[in-house]
């Protein structure tokens, strides 16, 4: 990217990410307190958690206008290294993560995105919606009935505000139009203060204070390589969201690099390993950031929030935020594929909801959009096996038989590819015209050889025709049916 680019995405949009970065920086707070409580830790390693990585991303990551901050899903991944070995080994775990990302966007995995499928993005997009929504229930059962009619009030500011004016982002006026009314009235309701004591001073360097041996490392390296795993995944998928949203492109590699930077700083000010979160994007969103700006400033909005205005931000009632992430949840969620499970191909659909299904029971992003490239891979290769077929002629002396194979040849299709053949009609000579095929795997190899030596057994000429360039590639360097002894090698695999 060139200066006056990254320029752009600094200065581009001052007032709406800046505007967007307080309510964004707002809605951070109780978030990060409550990740901190998953994790097992105090909640301010959450808050300066969200304030570094937020700011780091924005200026290393790949994605102008997306938040990353503190995450439930890295956070459920260390709840047990803290409890058995604590604190210090959680901030080595998210260097060490971090480290990982970097090495993961330098050899350029980032691309590997390509492979999700549309269905299971939306799948993504919908079981994360349903966990948005799900994480609020807590803060309305067994609460103050005024909490009702609060969030109620929140929602109706947040939808028909913007009926009025979109100079000032409706989620900001839920937040100051609620806080203001709970405390001049004096309600005995939900709080942030409630959620845990705000930190009341800036973050400091320090260096895990864990011993530097190979015990360590074999107690850390499976925390931070499932965190560095898990915290790629959700910001590459929150990346791609971000991208339609806004119509523009972004640079995956650069954002795995911009994440790994991020929570190697993080774990040297006494924060916890987190990721990009597509709530908190989409809030930004349609809060009006677009630039770095916006996920910069809602890091340092926050910082200065919790130490310096810590005793305000703690009146603000949770009743405002609950009905912030509701707006995202309903946003979030794709309506549409609900009235398109009947027009999309059946495989399709049960991708989506496999994956939304495991997401929402496993409540681990990372597994469910697994199960979906898996499925996703089987249904194509299946449609895949479906395109190939074999077909035959006899020359007019009786004496050659031609097999013309069409399509694609894989492990999907070797065995229809051998069940084609007729291996007990006794030919002069077998051709096998391969011109319309194409030779993928060791798969498709070991057919190809098995069919070769069964003719040659039974007393026939075997040749193989019109293979491609590629197809001869594999083919010269790994079947054996030319080699001594091929049919004892050939089984004893």
């Amino acid at each position: 990217m060139n200066l006056n680019a990254y320029r752009r995405q600094w200065l581009g949009n001052v007032r709406g990410d800046l505007i967007a970065g307080i309510v964004v920086a707002l809605a951070l707070i109780p978030e990060a307190i409550a990740f901190s409580i998953i994790a097992g830790v105090d909640p301010k390693v959450g808050l300066y958690a969200s304030f570094s990585i937020a700011v780091v991303t924005a200026i290393a990551g790949g994605r102008p206008g997306m938040i990353s901050a503190a995450t439930a899903a890295t956070a459920v991944l260390m709840v047990t290294l803290v409890a058995d070995h604590g604190l210090e080994y959680l901030l080595a775990t998210t260097v060490l993560a971090g480290l990982l990302q970097i090495a993961a966007g330098f050899a350029r995995l980032g691309h590997l995105m390509r492979f999700v499928s549309r269905s299971v993005m939306t799948g993504f997009v919908n079981a994360l919606a349903i966990l948005i929504f799900m994480a609020q229930i807590p803060e309305l059962t067994g609460v103050p009935w005024l909490t009702y009619p609060l969030v109620a009030v929140g929602l109706a500011i947040i939808y028909l505000f913007p009926y009025l004016t979109r100079a000032v982002p409706s989620p900001l006026v839920t937040i100051i139009v609620l806080s203001v009314v709970v405390m001049i009235m004096g309600w005995d309701v939900r709080t942030v203060g409630d959620m845990g004591a705000l930190p009341d001073t800036l973050p400091v360097f320090l260096i895990p204070d864990i011993p530097l041996n190979l015990e360590t490392l074999t107690i850390i390296f499976p925390y931070a390589g499932a965190v560095a795993v898990v915290g790629l995944l959700e910001s590459l998928m929150t990346e791609n969201i971000v991208d339609d949203l806004t119509d523009t492109r972004s640079d995956r590699n650069q954002e795995c690099v911009g994440q790994g930077l991020a929570n190697t700083a993080t774990g040297f000010i006494g924060g916890m390993a987190g990721c990009a979160m597509i709530g908190q994007s989409i809030i930004n969103i349609k809060s009006g950031g677009r630039g770095r700006l916006s996920c910069f400033s809602a890091g340092v909005f926050l910082l200065f929030m919790v130490v310096v205005l810590g005793d305000l931000v703690a009146k603000i009632p949770m009743a405002a935020l609950v009905a912030i992430m509701i707006m995202v949840s309903i946003g979030t969620f794709s309506w549409s594929s609900i009235t398109q499970l009947k027009t999309h191909p059946r495989s399709s659909s049960i991708v989506m909801l496999a994956t939304v299904a495991v997401v929402v029971y496993t409540h681990n992003l990372a597994i469910g959009v697994l199960v979906g490239v898996l499925l996703s891979g089987l249904f194509f290769a299946g449609k895949i096996a479906q395109l190939f077929r074999v077909t035959s002629s006899l020359s007019n002396d009786g004496r050659v038989r031609t097999y013309h194979v069409e399509g694609q040849l894989f492990f999907a299709s070797a065995e229809d590819f051998m069940d084609a053949f007729d291996f007990k009609e006794a030919a002069d000579r077998v051709v096998i015209d391969v011109s319309q095929a194409h030779i993928w795997d060791i798969s498709s190899i070991a057919a190809l050889d098995m069919a070769v030596l069964k003719f040659r057994r039974d007393g026939s000429e075997v040749e193989i025709v019109g293979m491609n360039e590629a197809s001869k590639t594999i083919v010269d360097k790994l079947a054996v049916h030319d080699e001594p002894g091929a049919m004892d090698k050939l089984m004893s695999h």
